[in-house]
């Protein structure tokens, strides 16, 4: 094949692959594929890939978010949708929908911007943003700047039962001004990092599958005086 043809295709080649995002480190984790979302909207498909979900009940001041729901955290955006049913507080997730490597929908707390969660945010006193960390000692991570809340829901865990780390890592503290769970109208919010031990225990048989924890009849008893703690810590608002 001629050279000048050989090059043509080469840089037809090159121009006809799909650009990939940049990674983005978030400080302790494994980097972001997406700045924003934003970025990520172009490059993911909605309610194919992810989905976004959000209730508003009238007079509700306080929500329970869950940014990494789905699949990239599984079990938190069970957790907040029904904390915030059972509480009638506002709701939103953030789903990941793909069958594997939902870890790519990854947004860090501090760089999302999705504006249904921005608008909702705007609205609210209170807020509880629930997360997935890593390990398998059953723990709860209590960050956020509204460190009245935390400690209110630290102290209803703790009396429920549940294990409240005294001291967390610096990736988990939540405490960042453009964190989601601190866009409220006060500035401050909490931040619950649950370990994958902790929300094993919430799930019949330790599953966190997909079909599994979306199914209620698989919540154990753990799950709901979970909530009901968190909750608690809510109330008087």
């Amino acid at each position: 094949m001629p050279a000048a043809i050989t090059r043509m295709l080469t840089l037809a080649l090159t121009l006809s692959v799909p650009k990939i995002p940049t990674p983005v480190s978030t400080s302790g984790r494994a980097a972001d594929t997406y700045t924003s979302y934003a970025d990520l909207a172009a490059h993911e498909n909605e309610n194919t890939d992810y989905r976004r979900v959000m209730r508003l009940p009238d007079g509700a001041i306080a929500s329970h978010i869950a940014i990494h729901g789905g699949g990239i955290e599984p079990g938190t955006s069970q957790l907040a949708d029904q904390a915030a049913a059972a509480g009638q507080h506002a709701f939103y997730a953030f789903e990941g929908l793909k069958r594997s490597a939902n870890r790519v929908l990854h947004l860090t707390s501090n760089h999302f911007d999705e504006p249904w969660a921005l608008a909702l945010q705007a609205r609210m006193s209170a807020t509880v943003s629930w997360h997935g960390a890593h390990g398998e000692q059953p723990t709860t991570y209590v960050g956020g700047r509204d460190r009245d809340l935390a400690d209110r829901v630290t102290a209803q865990l703790t009396a429920a039962g549940f294990p409240v780390a005294a001291t967390m890592p610096p990736r988990y503290t939540g405490t960042s001004p453009h964190n989601i769970a601190n866009r409220n109208v006060r500035g401050r919010g909490v931040q619950l990092e649950i370990t994958k031990g902790q929300r094993r225990l919430f799930f019949e048989d330790g599953k966190l599958h997909q079909p599994w924890i979306d199914n209620p009849s698989h919540r154990t008893a753990a799950f709901h005086a979970y909530i009901a703690a968190v909750n608690d810590a809510l109330a008087g608002l």
